[in-house]
């Protein structure tokens, strides 16, 4: 994977309230919690973490100012952007490396991965493709998403894969779920 190009920061502004109760803006500018991985060349920008449900809407706090894995809390949710490069000649990671980096434990389905970049999340995510276009790879087969394109996906394996020649935006919100039944799995 070729150097990654640190893409636009993402404005995030958040409400809250003051002291009397107003409704006010208590953080407005670019997300400062943008990483990138080393692993896929990807930028990972958090955004807010939530960790209950019904989620806790007082105070001020950043609540991205933290370390987080890919999937969200038991009980909470996660909003982040991810810049996705084009893959180009090839993904040169493997999928033990990139599954650490992400903070994801490894499919013991004992399947094969279909793609370096496969993963799983025991989540509920809502995928806005923002800018670009890529390929969601499922176990056999795979759709093209273009800009305006949203998917919901219920903890499915996966791996995003951007066969384009341009930078692909997407903004992801995962919100924690119950583990399918092992039947579901092909346990």
């Amino acid at each position: 994977m070729t150097g990654s190009i640190i893409p636009k920061p993402v404005r995030r502004i958040v409400t809250g309230h003051d002291e009397t109760g107003k409704a006010v803006v208590v953080l407005d500018g670019a997300a400062p919690n943008q990483r990138v991985r080393a692993a896929t060349g990807l930028v990972s920008t958090l955004l807010w973490v939530t960790e209950e449900a019904p989620a806790n809407i007082a105070g001020a706090a950043d609540r991205a100012d933290r370390e987080s894995p890919v999937a969200p809390p038991p009980k909470g949710s996660i909003l982040r952007v991810v810049d996705f490069p084009p893959v180009g000649d090839g993904v040169g990671v493997s999928n033990e490396a990139m599954l650490k980096e992400m903070g994801i434990a490894h499919d013991h389905s004992g399947k094969p991965a279909r793609h370096a970049f496969t993963h799983r999340t025991k989540s509920v995510d809502y995928a806005f493709v923002l800018e670009g276009e890529i390929d969601m790879l499922l176990d056999d087969s795979e759709v093209h998403m273009k800009t305006g394109d949203i998917m919901v996906q219920q903890g499915t394996n996966h791996a995003w894969v951007n066969n384009s020649d341009k930078m692909c935006r997407i903004a992801f919100v995962l919100i924690d779920a119950d583990e399918p039944p092992a039947w579901k799995l092909g346990a």
